[in-house]
């Protein structure tokens, strides 16, 4: 039984990578009946395969008439689709969004690539780093000496993933109201520079410069950074209010007149490396058992093996373990319809006869596709 405030929706989401698999995992999390297809062959349902968690797998040839037919017959029973290969490559399948409006004109058609559907570098291949390269992001983020991909959050899974789930979403609403659906054109490379808005808004103020670690939230103020501990671990610190400030100041018990000119952009410097001296004087759990869950805006820098093990996070449920793979549970959260992990990751084709019977095909019709 499906379970979340999605529950009822029907995607058909093209196998794909990256963005692709996120976006139907975020939507399979909060109930959506994600239906994905695949290509014939083994492959996948590994439990650590998490992105592909909670959907059903159909797999066909799409280069059979027939397979192309029953992708048509899925998009008349869907409310969106997800598609994330190169412009043109779904027409050229026979599967463009003017053959599935047609079939289906309150479908929403949802398709994520990097560069858009177009633009001079639609056809390019190109990865997260490229796409946020030209946005801006790439460029506020890392230290002096060089730009640092931020993984593959800010154009894959902000930019992308979220976006078209925002989108499809959208376009939903829209699509019950008037009974019309559309296209969503979701490129990483727009949805990155969106993320960007805020910091657009500082430079038009005049308040960002271009150098990084110069500004107040790239890691130039020395209340708003990392900070290694005696124990070679990390620490953040981000206290940027007064308030904050002056909390931090008492739990590190430092004195010096000098930390009182918080916004001297020309201090940050020589104040970073005072505080930093230290913050080097204590462990990790020190500084943690100090400071953590106080108003200093304080949090241990966690890797991947400890972050699931913080009270917070397991007071909360942050992280389950599903077939001995720990991973992030589902989110939002919702008060009268809480999403859930539906299923474990597909194996391709393991639900083809299922889902196709359960949107309407007949058994001949799946009998004639295997």
């Amino acid at each position: 039984m499906r379970q979340g405030p999605l529950t009822g929706l029907k995607i058909v989401e093209f196998a794909g990578i990256g963005p692709g698999p996120f976006c139907g995992m975020l939507l399979s999390d909060l109930g959506a009946d994600v239906v994905r297809v695949d290509r014939k062959g083994q492959g996948r349902g590994a439990p650590s395969d998490v992105t592909s968690r909670g959907r059903r797998s159909v797999a066909l040839d799409l280069k059979s008439p027939d397979a192309v037919e029953a992708c048509l017959k899925l998009m008349e029973k869907a409310d969106g689709i997800i598609e994330g290969f190169r412009p043109g490559v779904m027409e050229r399948l026979g599967l463009g969004p003017d053959v599935a409006l047609k079939r289906n004109p309150k479908l929403v058609y949802g398709r994520m690539t990097g560069w858009g559907q177009t633009g001079p570098y639609a056809q390019a291949a190109g990865h997260d780093m490229n796409y946020i390269a030209i946005t801006g992001a790439l460029h506020a983020i890392g230290t002096k000496d060089k730009p640092v991909p931020p993984l593959n959050l800010v154009g894959d899974f902000g930019g992308g993933a979220l976006y078209l789930a925002f989108g499809l979403l959208a376009g939903i609403v829209q699509a019950r109201e008037t009974g019309k659906g559309q296209v969503v054109d979701c490129a990483m490379s727009d949805g990155a520079a969106s993320l960007m808005a805020m910091f657009y808004g500082f430079k038009g103020a005049g308040m960002w410069q271009e150098e990084r670690r110069s500004n107040l939230l790239d890691g130039g103020a020395h209340f708003y950074d990392t900070y290694q501990c005696s124990d070679g671990k990390w620490v953040s610190i981000g206290s940027i209010e007064p308030q904050f400030y002056a909390l931090l100041l008492e739990k590190t018990g430092i004195t010096d007149p000098e930390f009182q000119r918080q916004m001297d952009k020309s201090m940050w410097p020589q104040l970073r490396e005072k505080l930093a001296k230290v913050i080097a004087t204590k462990t990790r759990d020190e500084w943690t058992e100090i400071m953590g869950g106080t108003d200093v805006c304080f949090g241990p820098v966690l890797d991947l093996d400890e972050a699931p093990k913080h009270p917070h996070n397991v007071a909360r449920e942050t992280f389950v373990e599903v077939a001995g793979v720990i991973q992030p549970a589902p989110a939002p959260r919702f008060s009268a319809t809480p999403g859930k992990i539906q299923g474990p990751p597909p194996a391709i084709g393991a639900h083809t006869q299922e889902a196709l019977a359960e949107w309407g095909f007949s058994e001949a019709e799946i009998a004639a596709l295997a």
